[in-house]
């Protein structure tokens, strides 16, 4: 083990910690957690800042584009990139080098994950419009460097989970795009945008396996904090915009259009009627996770960016 990060609340007993720690194992102790795995930390009075100014500003550099104009958005709303592209071939080492550096940078800018996984598919064989669309992003991120993800300091402890899904959001093959994002006390602590292996015959069903799909991520939330003793009186809120698949995780009978639907996926029902979640409705405009599954126009993506947390380092 190379490095080890640890937290207090209590002077004493992180001394007593590191002087144990010490004893048993080589190691020498770097003080207060500034810069770790590229990611820079900024511990504040009212909380903690974490952004990849560095890192960005070294990926603009090592592809020459120092000079570049920023601009306000990374994807276009009508962008829809294809594998079956008549443009030009370009380097696709230098193009897998270029999506390499923009997927690390999503570990502090989840605002970016929709165009990154986007432009990432096409690794194999990148296209003159595909790098165009990479450079965008690069562009975006050169007016944003100093914006991160910012965590303000309280002892609320509540999840929520805003979950979504983009169906036959791929030209190429027609498979669906998912997101998910869980709040701990109203920060953004996990997130996942995925593309689907298989093609859904409907949106209602494609809704409510994710809805099945995230009911294990808060439930597992849950128990690890009950391990903690923090214990939850109300069950935990799971935000969706399609009523839909809400009204299936309270309807006991089984209908013909979810009869074909694998009984897998039927447990959330049995949590909706256990209290440990609550499907609950919430307006397009205020979908956290449409910034993970779709290119939006300039106005909502910077409405859903604050939404998700991530701020300017003064913010």
């Amino acid at each position: 083990m190379d490095d080890i990060i640890f937290g207090r609340n209590d002077d004493q007993l992180s001394k007593s910690f590191s002087t144990k720690m010490q004893s048993e194992f080589e190691m020498s102790l770097l003080g207060e957690l500034k810069y770790f795995l590229g990611l820079q930390i900024s511990q504040q009075e009212k909380g903690i800042f974490i952004c990849q100014a560095n890192h960005i500003k070294e990926m603009l550099k090592k592809f020459k584009m120092e000079d570049c104009k920023p601009i306000l958005s990374p994807m276009v709303t009508c962008c829809k990139l294809s594998i079956d592209d008549s443009s030009t071939d370009v380097d696709h080492r230098l193009y897998k080098s270029m999506i390499g550096s923009l997927l690390y940078v999503t570990a502090s800018r989840p605002n970016v994950i929709q165009e990154v996984g986007q432009v990432g598919r096409f690794q194999a064989a990148p296209k003159e419009s595909h790098i165009i669309v990479v450079k965008r992003i690069i562009r975006y991120l050169k007016g944003t460097t100093e914006y991160g993800l910012w965590y303000p300091q309280g002892n609320n402890l509540t999840i929520q989970a805003f979950k979504d899904e983009d169906w036959e959001g791929s030209i190429d093959d027609r498979k669906s795009t998912s997101g998910v994002a869980f709040y701990l006390g109203g920060c953004l602590v996990s997130w996942l945008k995925k593309k689907k292996t298989s093609i859904s015959l409907s949106i209602l069903e494609i809704e409510y396996i994710a809805a099945a799909t995230c009911c294990t991520q808060v439930l597992w939330m849950k128990q690890t904090l009950k391990n903690l003793q923090v214990q939850f009186s109300e069950p935990i809120p799971t935000f969706c915009d399609k009523t839909s698949a809400i009204s299936i995780s309270k309807n006991p009978v089984m209908h013909s259009k979810t009869k074909h639907i694998l009984i897998k996926y039927h447990f959330v029902k049995e949590q909706v009627v256990e209290n440990n979640i609550k499907l609950e409705y919430v307006r397009i405009k205020e979908q956290i996770i449409d910034i993970f599954t779709k290119p939006l126009p300039r106005e909502s993506f910077e409405y859903l960016r604050q939404k998700l947390g991530t701020l300017p380092g003064s913010h």
